[in-house]
This record gives C-alpha cells, structure tokens and sequence, in this order.
C-alpha cells in the first residue's frame, strides 16, 4: 500500500475547500443558500486590465515561458505603484519579485527561510495558510494572540516574555485579515525594531490596503525596513483579479535572490498576458478604485444590518472586504454558522477556522450583491 509523507498528518485540508463542496452539494439539492463567506471579489477588473490581456495573447512571446522574475515593465509597474501609493522606493530589478498569488508566496519564503525545528510567531486570528505551511516545511508555530481590546495591534510586552531563541519569522497582516484592524502609527516601527533585536524576519501580508481604507501604509516605508522586513502584496482584491492569481514579493536583494533559488524551482513564470494584465492594472486610477469602494460601503452598510439582527457587535473602524461580527454571549462560532446554513440558506465564516482567538466570531464577506444580502437580512 502506497505511504503517504507523514508531514500530511500536521494539515487537514482547507476549511473553504471542504465546507463549499457541502454548500454546493446543498445547492444542486434545491436550497437557495447565500455565500456570505468567502472573500472572492465578484466585480470586474478595470476594462483596460481584460482589453491589455486580450491584445497581449497574438504577441509572438505570449505563448512561451517566461522569466522567473517577471517582465521588465510588470516589476517596473510594481515600483512605480509602490512609490505612488505607500511612498516606498524599489529597485524593479533586484527588490520586486512577481508570484502566482501570494499565498505561493507564503510556501516560497517559508521554504527558504525555515529549517526544521525553527519557530515561527503566528498571529491568533490570522490567516490559517500561515499555520499550515510552518507545519508542512517542519517548522513549529508559535501564536501570539491579537485581542478586541488591544485592537487586534502586537502586544509586545507579552512577545518579549516569550523563549525567542529559535524564532526566525513572523508573520503579521495589516489591514488585518481577518479582523480588519488597521496598524497603528507606531505598530510597523515596533515591528522592525522587534526584528532587529531578536534576528527575526518580519514577513507583513499587505493584500487589503486600499479597500474601505483612506490611508494604505506598507511596513517597507519605515526606516530601516528592508534590513529584517518582506512584504507580500496581491491584485486580486484591490483589482477583483483573484483568479488571475498575480501577487508580488518586496524587499532587499539579498531576500529576495534566496527565495528565487525556491521559486525557480516551482515553476517557469507567469502566463505573459496575465503580466500584460497585472501591468494596466497598476496603473489604474485612484478615482475606479473609489468607484469600487463606494460599491463596498453600500455592502457594508447591509452587512453590518444584518449582523445586527443576528444580535453581533462590530467595529466600524475597519478596513478590508470583511465584517468582524462578535456573536451574542454564549453562542459558539460553528453552531451560529450551522444555524444560519441550515434555517436560513445563509453560508458565513466561523471565527475559529481563524485561530481559538476567533471563537465567539463570525465572519461576513463583502463580495455579495446588494440583492442578495438583502434577501439574507429578509431570511433572518
């Protein structure tokens, strides 16, 4: 009998992966059920993103491999956006890496950073690839836990008390995922000063940072950054291009050429007219990405209308295509998202599947046309 590797006993598969397969099987049944919880934007790119990809597929490279570092002007268009929006300043040619999605890169930088037996401070919530991927490469997380009450921010006091000795990474997300906190002003400057004093890669997943935000930041603007820090950075959310799967890595030479070594191992580059694609999007105007948060503020006006007659509480100082909803005193995560799946057709996310930090949350998604959200508040 074939044995399969023992690392696959330290992940289970994706709680989306397995809960949508049961909320498509409900479907085909006849059940109307509403996808409330999974963030996969159902808006479309700019028009000249979807024009670029069409002109680029006749060109006499299009169908070739490609580098893996990325075209010239994909990396150029990614400094360029970079020094536009967060005033950070990157050599296209030796800082910026292109990736098929960032969660590719998540794997890529863990493979290049971690041996087995490093530890790794992973945020409680956060995102549950970060956990999984220590764990498949045989490294040992470490959660540090973000609370209500300190804003969902670091708490430093707390890390310092911790046995740092095999520590090598840590992973941070900000505007948080999947809370929607902002970093406050002094949060990345304790974060690159924390790295520096314990030799710690500080690895910041920066995805939603222009949605329902006023004020995008990367980590990478503060002084001395690049010397401990790597940002990840994606298309999908902010241009609704997640299934292109086009995401970039920032930092210095020196990180980004190790992790090379991995990604050139991986695959052979990404599709050129998708880079074509990437390369419009980057140059898209403040004013469609405005459209296109005027269109999630009315979502989230109904979002949060209907958490309120679930009887949740929620902060209303977020940012990011989410709703962080506290359920009602002693409601549990999973048994609220069965209720709803079950009595209402109205699929959302437990909190837990985010860390045992998440219990008593749920977690609505604002990828859902306002009819539809309309018909859950009805439903509840």
């Amino acid at each position: 009998m074939i044995q399969f590797a023992d690392r696959l006993h330290t992940v289970e598969e994706y709680y989306f992966s397995k809960k949508l397969r049961e909320v498509r099987q409900l479907i085909s049944e006849g059940k109307p059920v509403i996808n409330i919880g999974i963030g996969s934007p159902d808006l479309l790119p700019p028009t000249s993103v979807i024009d670029s990809l069409k002109e680029s597929l006749t060109d006499n490279i299009a169908h070739k491999y490609q580098s893996y570092q990325g075209l010239p002007e994909f990396r150029e268009a990614v400094a360029n956006f970079y020094q536009d929006k967060y005033q950070v300043i990157l050599n296209p040619n030796s800082e910026v890496l292109p990736l098929m999605g960032s969660k590719e890169g998540i794997l890529h930088i863990s493979l290049a950073v971690l041996n087995e037996g490093d530890e790794v401070l992973i945020p409680n919530p956060g995102y549950p690839t970060y956990t999984s991927v220590t764990k498949l490469v045989g490294a040992t997380p470490v959660f540090y836990d973000l609370t209500e009450e300190n804003k969902y921010q670091p708490d430093f006091e707390e890390l310092e008390k911790l046995d740092l000795s095999k520590v090598k990474m840590m992973w941070v997300s900000y505007p948080h995922m999947p809370t929607g906190a902002k970093a406050q002003k002094d949060t990345f400057e304790k974060l690159v000063a924390f790295g520096k004093k314990h030799a710690i890669l500080i690895v910041n997943d920066n995805p939603y940072s222009f949605i329902l935000n006023d004020d995008p930041q990367s980590i990478l603007n503060i002084n001395g950054a690049k010397d401990v820090v790597l940002e990840l950075n994606s298309l999908s959310k902010t241009f609704n291009m997640a299934g292109w799967r086009v995401g970039m890595l920032l930092g210095n030479e020196q990180f980004i050429n190790q992790i090379l070594k991995v990604k050139t191992q991986q695959d052979s580059g990404m599709f050129y007219g998708i880079q074509k694609g990437a390369v419009e999007a980057l140059k898209t105007s403040k004013e469609w990405i405005e459209n296109q948060n005027h269109i999630y503020q009315k979502r989230r006006a109904l979002i949060w209308e209907l958490a309120d007659k679930i009887g949740c509480i929620y902060d209303k100082n977020t940012s990011g295509m989410f709703v962080w909803a506290k359920l009602p005193e002693g409601k549990s995560s999973e048994d609220m998202v069965d209720e709803l799946l079950y009595n209402h057709d109205i699929f959302v996310a437990p909190g837990t599947i985010f860390g045992s930090k998440g219990e008593g949350f749920i977690r609505f998604s604002l990828c859902v046309k306002e009819e539809e959200i309309k018909k859950a508040i009805e439903r509840v």
